[in-house]
């Protein structure tokens, strides 16, 4: 058996409404459809897919890193994501991949969890 793809990711928060507001403001994932699960939380999707699972009542103090160092998604409109993230003051890098020419943006969500998107090197980064 092997992977065929990946499913989600989750991250683990204290504030369910906040984090997915982050994420809807900022990438544009919408809440959608989730099992009714015994602890609070939220599935964000990209068309019919649910990619980021939000899972809440865990207190700040859980609410660290592991071993996985960060969650990235393929992204458009480079110039106006850039603008969100710098309107919603959240502090980023924006660097061009060597050879490839790929732009990569790197932020952290409001749970400390590390967040890279990839845009295509046609893209500009604006003014």
């Amino acid at each position: 058996m092997a992977a065929s793809g990946m499913n989600h990711f989750t991250v683990l928060t204290d504030d369910v409404e906040g984090t997915v507001r982050f994420y809807g403001e900022l990438l544009g994932l919408v809440a959608g459809p989730r099992p009714d699960f015994a602890f609070p939380g939220a599935w964000l999707y990209v068309g019919a897919n649910p990619i980021l699972h939000i899972i809440g009542g865990r207190p700040k103090p859980e609410l660290k890193p592991g071993v996985i160092d960060h969650i990235a998604f393929s992204g458009d409109d480079l110039a106006g994501t850039l603008a969100a993230l710098k309107a919603h003051n959240v502090e980023h890098t924006c660097r061009r991949q060597v050879d490839s020419g790929v732009w990569q943006v790197f932020f952290f969500d409001p749970n400390g969890a590390k967040v890279e998107v990839d845009f295509a090197s046609g893209e500009q980064p604006g003014a």
